[in-house]
């Protein structure tokens, strides 16, 4: 049985920037390769995001008010927020962009795979009001957390009903004419994914304070936590646009590849990324003794000496100017950052090439619009 959805025409993305295919379109900055493409990931997600927080809206409203403070649509008052407040604590919003992107990319209309990408940014919203309360992060994206804002039990609480509408959203398939066998198919690996995200983050908080985590074993952790939705991501939003399974695979392997060098880049930026474009203080990760892959790397191949010396700099809660600058010394002398640098770019480099054996041959924006996003994340600077 053919369980992939019915596939119209693939809208034509014109110079005016407008479609025949009911796209939703918009201005494009040049620093975004999905709005370049004419592809308004915001306006594509909107009505199956509120449909599905319309479902919170009850007899506790303190539930739905916690949810959409989380996504920036509301302040503390519950009262609306302004546009600009509401862009930044949506973030980059890459996991639904590149899902839609990979459905354009294997042939198929965007607004299909609407609804599975408005899931997946609901989960990993709910993934992220419970990392705040597991790290004890005062405040994301410039605004306080919802713990801080009304407590761990409460906030709990929201990070619950966001799983519970990310599945409401992925539900809403049907309206976009999605088989109910695909629709199912998608739902089983949707919860499949989150079970591997929360592995991840039990890993995590399992390495915690660890002396023997290696390098590997971390690339394993955030192949769960972090590049797992991305996985699915690609793979689901390919099978929506009418990929075949080795297809999908490929995107899979694809969306891998970009997740893990998302989150190496990321570790770069955490030690060696400038305040004024990361918005923290430049060596934070040093400073708050994360165990991100440039330690990691850094610990592997020291010898006895600088392994001890490591440990007693991140033995205390929190590493003073003089420790942070010994490890910055450290990282140097053993040529830390190049390893690093060359790993994120290894790592896009098979993502590319993934996408080039997996994304429907001749031309095909959207696919030039992934090629961009692999591109620019492996240099980015925030």
């Amino acid at each position: 049985m053919d369980d992939r959805p019915p596939q119209p025409p693939t809208p034509e993305l014109a110079r005016d920037g407008r479609s025949n295919g009911g796209t939703a379109l918009v201005d494009a900055p040049p620093s975004d390769p999905a709005r370049r493409l004419g592809l308004d990931v915001d306006g594509l997600l909107a009505p199956h995001v509120a449909a599905a927080l319309a479902a919170l809206d009850g007899t506790a409203p303190l539930m739905a008010g916690m949810a959409r403070y989380h996504l920036g649509q509301v302040d503390a008052t519950f009262g609306p927020e302004p546009p600009v407040v509401t862009r930044a604590a949506q973030g980059k919003r890459l996991r639904p962009a590149v899902a839609l992107l990979c459905c354009a990319a294997a042939g198929g209309r965007p607004d299909v795979a609407a609804p599975l990408a408005a899931a997946i940014e609901l989960l990993h919203q709910f993934t992220l009001v419970h990392d705040d309360i597991q790290d004890e992060s005062p405040s994301r994206r410039h605004r306080p957390t919802v713990w801080t804002q009304w407590g761990v039990g409460q906030a709990i609480n929201a990070g619950d009903a966001l799983f519970a509408a990310a599945h409401l959203a992925l539900y809403r398939l049907r309206t976009t004419g999605v088989p109910a066998e695909l629709t199912l198919r998608l739902g089983e690996a949707f919860d499949r994914m989150t079970i591997e995200i929360v592995e991840g983050q039990v890993l995590d908080l399992g390495f915690e304070g660890r002396p023997d985590v290696t390098p590997d074993a971390y690339l394993g952790m955030i192949a769960r936590k972090t590049a797992a939705i991305v996985r699915f991501a690609s793979w689901a939003g390919a099978l929506l646009g009418g990929a075949d399974e080795a297809a999908a695979e490929r995107f899979g392997a694809l969306g891998l590849a970009l997740g893990l060098g998302f989150q190496v880049r990321d570790d770069a930026l955490g030690i060696w990324g400038a305040a004024a474009t990361t918005g923290k203080a430049t060596a934070d990760d040093i400073r708050r003794r994360k165990q991100s892959l440039p330690i990691l790397l850094l610990r592997a191949g020291a010898d006895r000496a600088d392994r001890d010396e490591l440990a007693a700099i991140y033995a205390g809660t929190e590493v003073d100017a003089v420790g942070v600058a010994r490890v910055l010394a450290m990282l140097d002398a053993a040529g830390v950052r190049t390893a690093v640098d060359a790993r994120v770019a290894a790592l896009h480099d098979e993502a590319r090439d993934a996408l080039l054996a997996a994304a429907r041959p001749g031309p095909n924006p959207a696919r030039d619009a992934l090629l961009s996003t692999v591109e620019g994340l492996a240099v980015r600077d925030f």
